[in-house]
């Protein structure tokens, strides 16, 4: 791990709580401006998908295929998320499916923690958060992630993504500015549309390496210790469906209830009918049938 992402990975942990606690105290008795709020939904929901589309169900799955300049797109977007580099983001997370809460994978809640409570908060810990100082971004990115190391537009990005996460401050600040006209704009702008924004994607994102693997509901047949957890699956843009995606890994749709509300493959779809995605991976509900468990587990949700 480079020092560079050990920084990001600091600021990316510590950084945004500062900033949600700052947030806290600025309105103490007060009501926030609408364009701040505004500001954090859109900034909330474009780098959301960008890790969610773009960095998981495009570059690391290849569960559609679409145009080159898209799959920029999002994994600019996810950049801006400042989740770690897009290599690195896609090796890791092809390592965790290849090691699925066994020796090898970088996050799990379940591997080394020891037993009883205190095991289990460890290990709980560690999928949330610990492992970003101690596994992110050491999966062998020419192993796991050959297809991004020979793309130049990945390696840009890479290269580049402590100045591309930048964007995703200075572009809130900017737009905060240009509504208000003030310096106070462009810092709430900042705020709101950086570092809490930030702060929330942040830790749902860890949620679902930690909370996914640890509580929720089960119906296939698999050997990790994946859930579904619903109540995460709308601001997760239907990422905590993590128990499907673990059944199907290439699907485009993780949410394959008709009531499994998935925003990305919604997204996905939207693409296809715009001919700008092909190949979008769906399994039937044969397939589904084929691997579902003779009796439905379920772990305190």
């Amino acid at each position: 791990m480079t020092r560079a992402h050990k920084i990001s990975n600091l600021f990316g942990a510590v950084v945004p709580f500062l900033a949600f606690i700052a947030a806290i105290v600025l309105l103490w008795n007060r009501i926030v401006d609408w364009s701040d709020l505004a500001l954090f939904a859109v900034m909330y929901v474009l780098t959301g998908l960008g890790v969610t589309v773009g960095y998981h169900r495009l570059l690391t799955h290849r569960s559609f295929q679409t145009h080159k300049p898209i799959e920029y797109g999002f994994a600019t977007l996810g950049s801006m998320a400042v989740q770690g580099p897009v290599i690195a983001w896609v090796a890791d997370h092809r390592k965790h499916h290849a090691h699925t809460d066994e020796d090898g994978d970088p996050h799990s809640p379940h591997v080394g923690h020891g037993d009883g409570i205190l095991g289990a908060l460890r290990g709980l810990w560690f999928a949330h958060m610990g492992w970003l100082f101690d596994s992110h971004g050491r999966a062998e990115a020419e192993r796991y992630a050959r297809d991004l190391v020979e793309d130049p537009g990945m390696r840009f990005l890479s290269r580049n993504f402590l100045a591309v996460a930048a964007l995703g401050l200075l572009i809130p600040a900017g737009l905060g500015f240009l509504i208000d006209g003030t310096l106070k704009g462009a810092l709430t702008g900042l705020l709101w549309g950086g570092f809490v924004r930030m702060f929330m994607l942040h830790h749902v994102t860890w949620s679902i390496n930690s909370v996914c693997h640890f509580f929720g509901r089960r119906r296939f047949e698999v050997e990790d210790h994946s859930t579904n957890v619903f109540w995460l699956a709308l601001p997760s843009f239907g990422e905590s469906w993590h128990h499907n995606h673990h059944a199907f890994p290439r699907s485009a749709v993780h949410g394959m209830k008709w009531w499994e509300v998935d925003p990305t493959a919604a997204v996905i779809r939207t693409l296809k009918r715009l001919g700008l995605a092909w190949h979008v991976v769906e399994i039937s509900p044969e397939r589904q049938a084929q691997k579902q468990a003779p009796k439905r587990s379920t772990v305190p949700a």
